[in-house]
């Protein structure tokens, strides 16, 4: 970890200062779990390539435009960097629409529909994971207009590299529809999920900061595997109250 002095300014105040706190006592934590990252995402670049060829192949069949999807994306120490995920909706998408997607999204292509519900966009990250850039748990890298938005406490988040899974994502995994019903009473998408969902988001995040370990971890991955192929429920689907 950085020394707390040579953080971002805007990071360094007395909300992020108790998670630092936290996570200067988790050193052996974040080594092994930067060690699993480049571990893992070697191995699955491996056995990901003859998938990922077929996969780009379909996407480019189905539509015009590149391949893979290149947003700018906030991550550790409010650094910016370009997240890679397989390209799901027409080109140039984000300069006709919101910067979040809801259900049954225009934009949203064939091939699109089918890899996004399970989660198949994602596996290009293994290269930002590889190079450092994120980290396979950890809060979901957001895109700078709201990062603005956080608040002192959340801003805590960017002391670890951002996540492809996380506790939020796997709450949140139908987060489009969510979306959609707020979309279908004239709400507007980015106000909605800044101002309802974003929150909640983050409170986990920032229980996820405390509760931190490289078994915690593990554990979130194959939950997150789980609740893509429908085998874990969310808290919502349960009954229990944020």
């Amino acid at each position: 970890m950085k020394k707390w002095d040579d953080l971002p300014k805007s990071m360094r105040n007395g909300e992020v200062k108790k998670y630092y706190d936290i996570l200067q006592h988790k050193r052996i934590s974040l080594f092994l779990k930067r060690l699993f990252d480049i571990v893992f995402s070697v191995i699955g670049l491996i056995l990901a390539l003859p998938f990922l060829l077929i996969v780009a192949i379909a996407i480019k069949i189905d539509s015009r435009g590149p391949v893979f999807y290149r947003q700018e994306r906030v991550t550790r120490y409010n650094k910016l960097f370009r997240i890679y995920k397989f390209r799901t909706m027409v080109q140039d998408a984000d300069k006709v629409g919101a910067l979040v997607t809801s259900k049954n999204d225009k934009r949203i292509t064939r091939v699109g529909r089918v890899i996004r519900k399970v989660r198949l966009d994602e596996v290009p990250q293994l290269i930002n994971i590889l190079k450092g850039e994120m980290s396979f748990v950890g809060t979901r890298p957001e895109v700078k207009k709201y990062v603005d938005k956080y608040t002192d406490e959340m801003k805590s988040t960017l002391l670890m590299r951002a996540g492809v899974t996380s506790e939020a994502s796997i709450e949140f995994k139908d987060e489009d529809e969510i979306l959609k019903k707020y979309v279908n009473k004239q709400h507007n998408v980015d106000e909605v999920y800044i101002n309802r969902i974003l929150p909640t988001k983050m409170k986990i995040n920032l229980e996820y900061i405390k509760r931190f370990n490289i078994f915690y971890d593990i554990m979130i991955v194959v939950w997150t595997v789980l609740a893509v192929f429908g085998f874990r429920k969310t808290r919502a689907e349960c009954g229990e109250k944020n």
